[in-house]
């Protein structure tokens, strides 16, 4: 429904990773729920923010990671992870007594039989989510889901954002008062909810009397051998 849980309006100079913990905050104390996992942008990179997200609500903040960032083991890169000596490791899950993620190797493990610590290795690895808030955090970056919501709904958030912008007019607009975009950010805000509140009350729409004589693409069947 693109309804808006939480607005804020802010100076141009006001990063917006620090509105994440905020954020989170406002839902846990106006509904007693806030989202488990949110998917951000490079502006969300924060570790301490992550951090606080993690140890206070439990949430995962999933980003991609920054060309220039430094990767920590197992990580080779932002979706390959293996053991010391090379071999692919799989996440096995996260144990919250102890506060650390499982990698263990794959099914059918190409580098173990000739591994010169195969004898003593035990095959699973645990890594503290503190090590890197980004690549392991509370859902390691190289797994499906994370990968899911970076590649599938992550492109979402800017052509929605363009979308509001542009339909409403903000885009044109350059405010240098603060109690008129307070008032302009109260109106766009209304704006979404009159619509979504529309949509979900909006009646059934009866068939159209002519359905039957709207244009239909037709299918040709033809054999191609005979020509």
């Amino acid at each position: 429904m693109l309804v808006p849980l939480v607005s804020w309006v802010t100076p141009a100079n006001v990063a917006e990773g620090g509105l994440l913990v905020p954020s989170l905050r406002h839902c846990a104390q106006r509904w007693a729920w806030w989202p488990r996992h949110i998917v951000a942008d490079m502006g969300y990179l924060g570790a301490e923010s992550k951090r606080q997200c993690r140890e206070r609500w439990r949430v995962a903040v999933i980003t991609h990671l920054r060309s220039d960032m430094k990767l920590v083991p197992p990580f080779l890169s932002e979706r390959v992870v293996a053991c010391p000596q090379g071999q692919p490791l799989q996440w096995l899950g996260y144990d919250a007594p102890a506060d650390c993620h499982w990698f263990g190797v794959t099914p059918s493990p190409e580098l173990c039989p000739a591994c010169w610590q195969a004898s003593t290795c035990p095959r699973e690895f645990a890594y503290a989510p503190a090590t890197h808030e980004t690549l392991l955090g509370l859902l390691p970056l190289n797994t499906q889901p994370a990968q899911r919501l970076l590649q599938q709904v992550r492109p979402w958030i800017e052509p929605a954002q363009a979308y509001e912008k542009n339909q409403l007019g903000l885009g044109q607009m350059f405010l240098n008062s603060l109690r008129l975009t307070w008032c302009m950010a109260l109106f766009a805000d209304a704006v979404m909810l009159l619509r979504a509140h529309a949509l979900l009350h909006a009646p059934a729409m009866e068939p159209a009397l002519l359905r039957e004589l709207a244009p239909q693409q037709a299918e040709w069947k033809f054999d191609a051998a005979a020509l």
